[in-house]
């Protein structure tokens, strides 16, 4: 894009959501109840679906704000550090109040982990914080937010739009979406697990059929992760359900893989990009997360992605 053509007060996508520090302890078996095990190093990885995806997206080219909070604390200046290590503009990111986010993993040899969450700071994100952040709801194209932080704080967000701005969800952790959250959806995006919880288990269906349902609930379009079976797009403006494939790829580790799709479609969508289009380039984006271990540190660049 020229410089010409790129206004320099505008971010591309604004997310707003949670910035945790995940603890990784490897172990041979999850403990029972009073149990000790022993376990490998710790690993302490930035994490939380706000700070993946504005890594994510800033790693691709996008220029990228996130509105997150984090305590006044080591693990939120690792979470600061990462975020300006790939380009994030961070100046939306409030300090204190509480610790840092932590998500405390553990993991056996069969890669099924255990987890716990503290919240912390990202429970502390509250509407107040939404409202004085004007000036960057003002900037964004696309704005992109999950359910890590409070839902009354999410469904704020709904409020804070400026006309012409898009909003993306991923309801994670699924939570029940009010009526006016879900009507300004454009898409929600929603994995297998997601989209069952929305329709209440009417989901024995198709895919094809949960995406019709979910957009029969208001949202102006619909995006349903089908993991190596590629998604669904279901836009209320067009033509039915479109099935978009996957790419084949070895999956070494799925951790992120959903954060890395979902803001790369934010950005493509804030390009004007189709919505199929701008999904079918997202999928080539988690296809190359999930060829490397960790979260944060296997988001692709570009080039890499147009390399698959």
């Amino acid at each position: 894009m020229h410089e010409s053509e790129h206004d320099h007060d505008r971010y591309d996508l604004l997310v707003v959501g949670s910035a945790n520090a995940d603890l990784v302890v490897g172990v041979e078996r999850r403990p029972a109840p009073g149990e000790t095990v022993l376990g490998s190093d710790l690993a302490v990885h930035p994490g939380g679906k706000g700070a993946n995806q504005a890594v994510a997206a800033a790693r691709l080219g996008a220029r990228t704000a996130l509105l997150a909070r984090v305590g006044d604390d080591a693990h939120g200046r690792l979470l600061l550090e990462s975020q300006r290590a790939a380009g994030v503009d961070t100046t939306g990111v409030l300090v204190g109040g509480a610790p840092t986010g932590v998500a405390l993993i553990t993991v056996d040899p069969s890669g099924d982990n255990s987890i716990v969450v503290s919240p912390g700071a990202n429970g502390r994100l509250t509407p107040e914080d939404i409202r004085a952040a004007g000036p960057l709801f003002a900037a964004a194209r696309v704005v992109s937010v999950q359910l890590e932080i409070p839902l009354d704080t999410v469904a704020e967000v709904a409020g804070a739009m400026s006309p012409g701005t898009r909003l993306v969800l991923n309801p994670s952790p699924p939570a029940p979406l009010p009526g006016h959250l879900l009507a300004a959806c454009d898409p929600l995006v929603v994995n297998e697990h997601e989209a069952r919880y929305i329709l209440g288990g009417a989901a024995d269906t198709e895919p094809e059929e949960w995406a019709r349902a979910l957009l029969a609930l208001g949202p102006r379009s619909v995006v349903v992760t089908l993991g190596a079976a590629g998604a669904l797009v279901a836009d209320s403006r067009g033509d039915d359900v479109v099935r978009v494939p996957s790419i084949e790829v070895e999956a070494v580790d799925t951790t992120g893989a959903g954060d890395a799709f979902t803001a790369a479609l934010a950005w493509r969508l804030g390009l004007g990009e189709e919505l199929a289009d701008a999904v079918a380039y997202a999928v080539g984006v988690g296809a190359a997360a999930v060829t490397r271990q960790g979260a944060q540190e296997s988001f692709p660049t570009a080039e890499e992605v147009s390399a698959l």
